[in-house]
């Protein structure tokens, strides 16, 4: 499989490269600085900007998927307005490529928690992200609304970092996953073998999937 990978050098796209080169795919790391990942050793680098639809186009031509792991901006400024702006650049990018299948990494914040309730409005959710959280369930929003292409949005548990790749996990859709003791986790490398195992195997399309163990 050819995959373009928009936000490479990200922690998560890092992971999510080197778990699709490890399997024999190809990989096209797209990034501001067009600078390989030392973990990612393989694919090919490329400079480009997620937020230009005509970079998009040309990027992601003869590819069989396109990868967002953008992230929004951390600067302290409300990113809805930007981030919303360049799925809305990213996804014309793709259309006008001709690629249909669209995986994203997404966002805990807008997982259910009750039938009316997410993460992000539960009491204790931290401030600091919760700009942020919104902004990843607008475009989940959003993306919802699609349906000319085979769009899968993938959701981590609560907390994600660095950690082992134990290739055991929990898959759900749109509630929050945790564990008996209450605890909502994944390391960014199993959540990368579980996004790889879904670019495989195309099981759920124009949906939300969620990963924890």
């Amino acid at each position: 499989m050819k995959i373009v990978l928009f936000g490479a050098t990200g922690m998560i796209g890092t992971r999510i490269a080197a778990e699709a080169l490890s399997r024999g795919h190809e990989v096209t790391a797209v990034s501001r600085s067009g600078r390989v990942p030392e973990a990612a050793t393989g694919a090919t680098g490329v400079a480009g900007d997620a937020a230009d639809a005509q970079a998009v186009a040309e990027l992601a031509a003869g590819h069989d998927a396109v990868v967002s792991a953008v992230s929004p901006p951390r600067d302290g400024s409300n990113p809805l307005e930007p981030f919303t702006a360049l799925y809305e650049a990213l996804l014309k990018g793709v259309r006008a490529a001709g690629v249909e299948r669209l995986a994203v990494v997404g966002g805990a914040g807008s997982l259910l928690v009750a039938e009316d309730t997410k993460l992000v409005h539960t009491p204790g959710f931290p401030e600091v992200y919760k700009n942020e959280a919104l902004t990843h369930d607008a475009v989940l929003t959003s993306l919802r609304t699609v349906d000319d292409l085979d769009w899968v949005y993938v959701s981590p548990a609560a907390e994600i970092a660095p950690g082992e790749r134990t290739g055991t996990f929990r898959l759900g859709g749109d509630w929050l996953l945790s564990d008996a003791d209450g605890n909502s986790r994944i390391s960014a490398e199993d959540y990368a073998v579980a996004f790889v195992d879904e670019l495989e195997q195309g099981a759920t399309s124009k949906a939300r999937i969620t990963v924890a163990y």
